[in-house]
């Protein structure tokens, strides 16, 4: 009842439990927990079962021996399933692919090719659709943005597959495979054997707090992540997390480019387009013959970019070039964006560092997610079979479900898949994941100064 229930809040953003309440029970992996909230004085004692996404959890918890130790302050709908890693059996990388059925490894570039045929038709179809029948003027703005937002939907299909390209999953032919990979991605101005490299190097070293490559966590105690906390101190939390919403989905893809922003901090100042900048050492982001294929890799947005101001000039104004490419740019970029960070992103989702890290133990802390029917269409699946994707790049997008389905069943304990629909999911990420902190041997997302947290030294 409600006088029993009453230091429990439960709000749409999920489950608030107010100190100094002792919470014991378990949680299941279908995104239950089972609560015993201790009773006020002359109370009987109630048990509630409640249906979770996210979950906040204050004061402290019951250990099996009793003690009392610091809570875990959030929880997705994994209900931190991927923490205490150190306590779980990880098997080999050998063990797992042969869980995989072998098929699932073979390419066939003509179904690759229809698919990239599929995605690139769509685009096309819907930019000459908007061209033929929406009239450039202001007053039709809003159906300029709903285009937008569809054909950069659409086009995200075909990022995806020139991602499948760079992974060497589109076909067993060299050739095409890079052919096609380059087009696509100049066309949406990714340069393509640059980006092929640096995101090897996120799959080599996945949820490495130091050496990871795209959304490494800024750490407690570092100029980062205080200007991050000061911002949200003087906007609130509404106002921080809209913002920074904003700030990465529009900004995040071309600073992470030009400037290696969220890559790892052994890597420095990188540049996709200039193969000198950040570390030219052991860890240098393009060594040997990747400096060659940066270069290379220019000429293809440059070429993109050349025939973009050619059209501006011709057209005699840059507005149908604004409407009918850069809006649905924007909105690819948007996609790329929201799949990668909640990929690898979550309250209860650690980082490693040192021994506590290997390729295994990364791969699985990927996170597969709900996007629903038509999004899985048009992205091919991208983000709703990312761990099998994580555990094998070279497995084909239109193999991926199958691959899933037995990790799944073969590694029950270890598969994460958060529940949450993904607005929810977007918003807890972007307000309470600011910087992590090491607790154990594990570090963990918090969204509280830490005065007292040891600063990793890299």
């Amino acid at each position: 009842d409600h006088d029993e229930m009453s230091a429990l809040a439960i709000s749409p953003a999920g489950l608030a439990l107010a100190s100094p309440l002792r919470v014991t029970g378990d949680k299941s992996t279908a995104g239950r927990v089972a609560l015993r909230v201790a009773p006020r004085p002359g109370r009987s004692s109630a048990k509630r079962a409640v249906v979770v996404t996210s979950a906040v959890a204050t004061g402290t918890v019951a250990t099996p021996s009793g003690d009392a130790t610091p809570s875990q302050k959030y929880y997705s709908g994994m209900n931190g399933k991927a923490l205490s890693a150190e306590e779980k059996q990880f098997p080999t990388m050998a063990e797992v692919l042969n869980k995989i059925p072998k098929h699932c490894f073979v390419k066939d570039t003509a179904k690759s090719l229809m698919y990239a045929a599929i995605s690139t038709a769509i685009t096309v179809g819907l930019g000459l659709a908007a061209f033929a029948y929406i009239p450039m003027t202001l007053a039709y703005l809003p159906a300029w943005i709903a285009y937008a937002f569809v054909a950069g939907t659409a086009s995200t299909g075909c990022w995806v597959v020139a991602h499948e390209c760079g992974h060497g999953a589109f076909s067993d032919d060299r050739a095409i495979q890079d052919t096609v990979g380059y087009i696509l991605h100049s066309l949406l101005l990714v340069p393509y054997f640059s980006w092929q490299r640096s995101h090897a190097v996120h799959h080599s070293r996945t949820n490495h707090v130091t050496e990871g490559e795209t959304h490494v966590p800024a750490r407690v105690n570092t100029p980062d992540s205080d200007v991050v906390f000061k911002l949200r101190d003087v906007l609130g939390e509404g106002p921080f997390t809209a913002l920074n919403l904003v700030g990465v989905f529009l900004l995040g893809w071309p600073i992470y480019l030009l400037t290696g922003a969220s890559g790892g901090p052994v890597r420095g100042a990188t540049n996709h387009f200039n193969p000198n900048a950040g570390d030219q050492g052991k860890h240098a982001l393009f060594p040997g013959k990747w400096r060659g294929k940066v270069w290379q890799s220019d000429v293809g947005v440059v070429a993109t970019i050349g025939a973009l101001a050619a059209w501006a000039v011709s057209a005699g104004s840059v507005w149908p070039v604004a409407a009918l490419y850069l809006g649905p740019y924007l909105v690819c970029n948007f996609w790329l964006v929201l799949y990668t960070w909640l990929q690898h992103t979550d309250v209860d989702v650690p980082h490693f560092e040192g021994d506590q890290w290997n390729l295994v133990k990364g791969a699985f802390m990927t996170i597969d997610r709900p996007y629903g029917s038509i999004y899985d269409f048009l992205h091919h699946r991208i983000g709703s079979t990312h761990v099998a994707h994580h555990i094998n790049h070279t497995i084909p997008h239109y193999h991926a479900k199958e691959a899933t389905e037995a990790l799944k069943e073969a590694f029950p304990d270890l598969y994460l898949y958060d529940p949450t629909p993904i607005v929810t999911a977007t918003w807890r990420v972007g307000s309470k994941c600011i910087a992590v902190y090491k607790r154990g041997n594990e570090w963990v997302f918090t969204d509280e100064r830490m005065p007292d947290a040891k600063p990793l030294i890299a």
